[in-house]
């Protein structure tokens, strides 16, 4: 059993920043790939950002240069720093990990809760 929390959403201008944290916790034996994907309203979820265990990082187009990925592997979290917000960034924002646990060795896929992005002038 593996449980994710996000947290750090809000209501920010935008050119504001926020930044996203996701926990993980369990019976964790590792946690390879981490992301974010986001789903604003009417529209699918999609990829915004991903981290690798080695450190490799991807981006969706819309969000390259403006966001970082990180994550702190001691705390078994992953961060998403978000500046120079848009409008069009606004929506709920889920954490992924791909998490090998103490019951099963093979890695499975686990999704947070979601945490509310919204940016507004």
């Amino acid at each position: 059993q593996v449980q994710l929390v996000e947290s750090g959403g809000g209501l920010v201008q935008p050119g504001g920043s926020l930044r996203l944290s996701c926990a993980a916790s369990g019976s964790i034996l590792g946690i390879y790939t981490m992301g974010w994907y986001r789903q604003a309203p009417g529209k699918q979820r999609e990829l915004v950002a991903f981290i690798d265990n080695g450190g490799s990082t991807g981006y969706a187009s819309p969000v390259k240069g403006r966001f970082t990925i990180s994550r702190d592997d001691a705390k078994n979290t992953v961060y998403l720093q978000m500046d120079s917000l848009k409008p069009e960034d606004t929506g709920a924002y889920f954490c992924n990990a791909d998490v090998s646990t103490s019951d099963s060795r093979r890695p499975n896929s686990y999704w947070g809760q979601g945490t509310q992005v919204t940016v507004s002038s």
